[in-house]
Parts: structure tokens; sequence; C-alpha cells
């Protein structure tokens, strides 16, 4: 099949797959005599695997060191596993970043309301924000500008 057939099948684009290619994550395809690319229906199937690797969050790095392993006649489901737990534990500290600076706001807007109308004479530019002392949320903050602006670890793609 073509790469327009291939990404159809698979919910992608030719530029990813064309990518995924460069990355090391898909073997080079054979070529027909007018050059367009050729791919057989396991090549489906690993571009299907990758897919759903990336949809649970893995990073292309992380498929192509399991894909690496699968490769190379390894077992890899225990791997997968040690990165899922990776995973769940970095969730997890998240989830807790996201709770402490969530409950810094509610703070600060429960502070804002008290203030009422004396908020303009407060500060020089905006007191609420002036009055805030809270650091933690930084890691919360930067996964949702990330995922804001459609990056989600290495290359959204």
């Amino acid at each position: 099949m073509r790469i327009g057939e291939l990404a159809k099948l698979t919910g992608t684009t030719p530029d990813t797959i064309r990518y995924y290619e460069t990355f090391g994550l898909l073997p080079r395809p054979g070529r027909t005599d007018s050059g367009y690319r050729i791919y057989a229906e396991d090549e489906a199937d690993r571009l299907k695997f990758i897919v759903k690797a990336k949809r649970l969050g893995f990073t292309l790095d992380e498929i192509k060191g399991v894909l690496t392993m699968h490769g190379h006649g390894q077992v890899v489901c225990d791997h997968v596993l040690e990165l899922l737990d990776d995973r769940i534990g970095r969730i997890d500290r998240l989830v807790a970043d996201l709770k402490s600076f969530r409950a810094e706001l509610a703070n600060l807007k429960a502070w804002a309301d008290a203030q009422g109308s004396m908020l303009p004479s407060i500060g020089r530019i905006c007191s609420i924000i002036e009055q805030s002392e809270f650091a933690p949320g930084q890691q919360s903050l930067r996964m949702l500008a990330e995922a804001a602006s459609g990056e989600s670890g290495t290359h959204g793609r």
C-alpha cells in the first residue's frame, strides 16, 4: 500500500509516517519504479502500535526502545510495566501539585474577593498578583502550557 493508504488506515498523516521513518520507528519502505513509498501490511500493525503507545503518553524515545527490544527478540511487557509505573508516579505527583496549586488560587481569589473595592488602591499594577506568594504549581503550569500549545513530550506527532 502507498503512504496515503497507510495514513488513512492508521489515522495518521503522511508527514507523521515520514517523520517516524526518519526517527527510526518505522523501517524505510520499499519504493515503486516511480519512486512511491510502498508499505507491507506489517508496517500498518507497527504504526497502529505506535499510535496506541502515543495515546497512552509514551514518548517517541520510549516507543523506539520498546520496538528495538522487540526487534532483538526480547520480551517487552516487563519493560512496559516499568514505564507505566514511572508514568503513574509522575501523574500522581502532578495531581498533588495541581491540587496544591488549585488551593492556592482559591485562597488568592478568596483574599481578592474580601478586599472588594480596596483592590485598586493596594497594588501598583494588580494587587491580586502582587500579593501572591505561592511558588508550587510550576510543573502543572508547564504541562498545561504545553497541552495548550499542542506539544506533548517528544514532538507532538
